[in-house]
């Protein structure tokens, strides 16, 4: 079990992804759980701040992760495939606020370990390695300077064409990390096990070296 945790912006998704096809484990993309939570809030036209309704959201709502291929994960809710909608700024957004509330995240936390429990995982997100699986075997927080992350974020939209004004972004990243940083459940911290990689000058391929590097010497 590894776990890569991190702020917006730094990197995580892709190197965990790069990571997994390296070291032939799954990747475990546990922030697309919270982002369909937010997508099905928003979709329904619910407030996240009324607990009376989300709960019976969740309650009637099911929501997976399926693994496609051994190693390829979609997001479903119900019967809808959600993996390419949840990737909005604004699915982003919500979900920073939604994954702050102690309901949602019991309901998330045992799909998480469920998908954990045979190993083989590298699962990334804000408390993997602080909360849902605090015995992994190897533990990244993976940052970078928020001027990189921000540059990373802008280029990744204009990759998957959605233009938006750079300013924009860096509001929304800052406003993210502050939802994430403060938020009374599971914040997203260091765990005290952690290696930290400042990934603000490297490439992925280094990223990945150094984690593969690490990890073969731990195991």
């Amino acid at each position: 079990m590894i776990t890569i945790d991190g702020p917006a912006g730094a990197g995580k998704s892709t190197v965990s992804k790069v990571l997994a096809e390296r070291m032939s484990y799954i990747y475990l993309d546990t922030g697309a759980l919270y982002r369909a939570v937010a997508y099905t809030v928003a979709k329904e036209g619910i407030s996240p701040d009324n607990e009376n309704c989300l709960s019976n959201l969740l309650g009637r709502t099911k929501i997976f992760l399926r693994n496609m291929d051994g190693r390829t994960i979609k997001v479903f809710v119900n019967d809808e495939d959600v993996t390419e909608k949840i990737k909005t700024e604004k699915t982003g957004l919500l979900a920073s606020k939604v994954s702050a509330i102690p309901l949602v995240r019991n309901a998330l936390l045992s799909i998480q370990r469920e998908m954990g429990k045979e190993g083989g995982i590298v699962a990334e997100g804000r408390d993997m390695g602080t909360v849902v699986f605090p015995d992994a075997d190897c533990k990244f927080f993976l940052d970078a300077s928020v001027e990189e992350r921000v540059k990373r974020r802008y280029n990744e939209l204009v990759m998957r064409g959605v233009h938006r004004d750079y300013r924009d972004v860096e509001r929304d990243l800052l406003i993210r990390d502050r939802q994430d940083r403060e938020r009374k459940t599971a914040p997203l911290q260091v765990s005290r096990d952690a290696i930290i990689i400042d990934s603000t000058n490297m490439t992925v391929s280094e990223i990945v070296e150094k984690m593969v590097t690490i990890v073969r010497r731990t195991s």
